[in-house]
């Protein structure tokens, strides 16, 4: 037992942003034999999961994924089998959820989408520690952010659809981990992905941020919201834009995704040119909503400015925000 070699390449550009560089491997999730063999190559890791935070080794430096053994004893006890996640540039990765039994006497994460606490296991490696994803995406370069991010969304899914919605019989995993299939009434069912716009609206100088309760003192965003049944991606940018803050848009245009497993969504960064400036804010979707030009944004990711703090790093908003700022210099 043990952990496996990570050489830990790193970009900062950060939270698998445009191209991740992961080869998924697709076409082999139906071979099982050849699935078991990749499992048992010497290069092989497998990516430990507990209350949804990844295993991560913090020996100095960037964060990374922590990769180990099949057999590891984070594991004993664990009755799926390792999620197969695809071919990274140093071996085969997998993913696998410690089981519950594993954290007998253990106190479990804090929780919440602001909780940045590294937790330490009795029964991982020294020095390593699992972690909120969304506080340690942003130091990750594609293929890492990508392996994080599906390993999690995929374990994800399986907690939480362990019976078919068809016929309500007890499902097994198949397609290494990849679909899940009925026994009783030959249902497939595939993880699901859940589209949702992030929008750069801007009017002239200006980009419009909101700001949803609850979240820390001073934490502003750009707006977000899921594509409903049935919408393309241009109406879901104004009709969310509209109802939260009652701005008009005109032109939409696409600029960068970004996975976010928190469960299972697929952040699609879309540009929007505002018609209105004039703000009527809904209460129940935001705190406030407010334009800011591009001399007082560059203040706050300079750090003068103390009243505003942006999305954290790796996010696709900081992303965008930052584009903005390249494109169009003060």
């Amino acid at each position: 037992m043990g952990t496996r070699k990570n050489p830990g390449r790193h970009s900062f550009m950060g939270a698998a942003i445009g191209d991740d560089g992961l080869d998924r491997c697709a076409h082999l999730r139906a071979d099982s034999a050849g699935i078991s063999r990749l499992l048992a190559a010497e290069d092989a890791g497998v990516l430990a999961f507990w209350h949804g935070r990844p295993l991560v080794a913090a020996k100095g430096g960037a964060p990374r994924l922590a990769r180990l053994a099949p057999d590891h004893r984070l594991f004993a006890g664990c009755d799926e089998a390792p999620i197969f996640l695809g071919v990274s540039h140093d071996g085969p990765v997998f993913a696998r959820q410690v089981p519950d039994g594993a954290d007998a006497g253990v106190p479990p994460p804090a929780g919440g989408p602001f909780d940045d606490g590294r937790y330490p296991h009795p029964a991982a490696p020294e020095g390593h520690r699992f972690v909120d994803l969304r506080h340690v995406m942003g130091e990750m370069d594609g293929e890492e952010g990508a392996l994080a991010a599906t390993g999690r969304a995929l374990l994800a899914w399986h907690r939480g659809h362990g019976h078919c919605s068809r016929c309500g019989a007890v499902s097994r995993v198949v397609e290494a981990g990849w679909q899940r299939l009925c026994p009783s009434c030959g249902t497939r069912h595939f993880p699901r992905t859940d589209p949702v716009v992030i929008m750069l609206v801007t009017s002239g100088n200006s980009v419009l941020l909101g700001r949803s309760a609850g979240w820390p003192d001073g934490m502003v965003s750009l707006l977000a919201g899921f594509v409903e049944p049935g919408e393309t991606i241009e109406n879901a940018v104004r009709r969310e834009v509209m109802e939260e803050t009652g701005v008009r848009i005109g032109a939409v245009g696409y600029l960068a995704s970004q996975p976010w497993p928190f469960p299972a969504s697929l952040m699609i960064g879309c540009k929007a040119q505002a018609l209105s400036r004039a703000i009527t804010l809904d209460p129940v979707e935001l705190e406030s909503a407010f334009w800011i030009s591009r001399e007082e944004l560059l203040d706050v990711l300079a750090g003068t400015r103390s009243d505003i703090v942006l999305a954290r790093r790796g996010s696709i908003a900081r992303f965008l925000l930052r584009g903005w700022l390249a494109q169009h210099p003060v």
